[in-house]
């Protein structure tokens, strides 16, 4: 194999990895990290560094377009980004000192629970429920589109909600898949945002928190430039597609696409995992 297919097929998987993690909120490197080191024999540790710099490509991709759609609400975003930028800067330096298999099984685990969690949507139908005291205070409550025109809703759970975020920058910082997946139990199910809003303020979040703990990884000499720039084009391309095609898609749908993709990614997350503990 050439280089210039390597590159195109490096390219072609990114875009996909890229639009599903624009579409879910997971950010990419789900797909990028398994890709990269099982398709293509790429070290782990430079597969982790070109998936934080792609989880940077789709947030950059997608929060332009949500943003200026208004599904993403920033405030909420840049507050709970307090919490995941200090986990990740903590969870690159023990990414750098400590073995993961054991924290990659438990997240398995984790995110097993996740999307058995996700799978009983809140009711999204009824009123517009009312804001915690924290949430009041911080004016963190907004509106969203939807084909009958914006509809509000309320903000719940803010203290819980930024300790979850804490935990997704540690595992951002550790595992270099973005933790999207965290972020958007963390709105959906604590903070009970609407899982479209959930899902856009996500994309908003994972970049600065990827940045966080990529610059360690760059410091260590983990990120290649020739394997990066396809990987950066590709997830940029997707996440882009997947910020269109987000407004069109009914929630339940979308809830379906980020369960299946939280299976797969727990599934992959424990084989990792075992896989260390017995190969040492």
């Amino acid at each position: 194999m050439n280089v210039l297919i390597l590159t195109i097929l490096i390219g072609l998987g990114s875009s996909v990895a890229g639009y599903l993690g624009s579409l879910t909120g997971l950010g990419g490197g789900f797909i990028i990290i398994p890709m990269l080191t099982l398709a293509f024999g790429v070290d782990i540790r430079y597969a982790i560094g070109t998936s934080l710099i792609a989880v940077i490509a789709t947030s950059s991709g997608a929060a332009a377009a949500y943003v200026r759609e208004g599904f993403s609400n920033i405030r909420i975003g840049m507050f709970l980004e307090i919490a995941t930028t200090a986990g990740a800067v903590v969870g690159a330096f023990l990414a750098l000192r400590l073995p993961t298999h054991a924290i990659a099984v438990i997240f398995g685990l984790v995110l097993m629970n996740s999307a058995y969690l996700s799978s009983r949507p809140q009711d999204e139908s009824g009123r517009p429920q009312a804001s915690d005291r924290f949430a009041v205070l911080l004016k963190m409550n907004g509106t969203y589109p939807t084909p009958h025109g914006p509809k509000s809703y309320g903000v719940r759970s803010v203290p819980a909600g930024f300790g979850l975020m804490a935990i997704a920058g540690v595992l951002s910082g550790l595992l270099g898949i973005g933790s999207g997946a965290v972020k958007v139990l963390a709105m959906d199910q604590a903070m009970r945002l609407p899982f479209k809003v959930s899902t856009a303020t996500s994309n908003f979040m994972i970049g600065v928190t990827a940045a966080a703990s990529a610059g360690i990884y760059l410091n260590k000499g983990y990120i290649d430039p020739v394997l990066t720039m396809p990987v950066v084009l590709g997830v940029l391309i997707g996440s882009m597609l997947g910020a269109r095609h987000l407004f069109g898609v009914e929630t339940r749908k979308l809830r379906t696409i980020f369960g299946a993709v939280i299976v797969v990614l727990a599934a992959q997350m424990i084989y990792s995992g075992l896989k260390g503990w017995i190969i040492k």
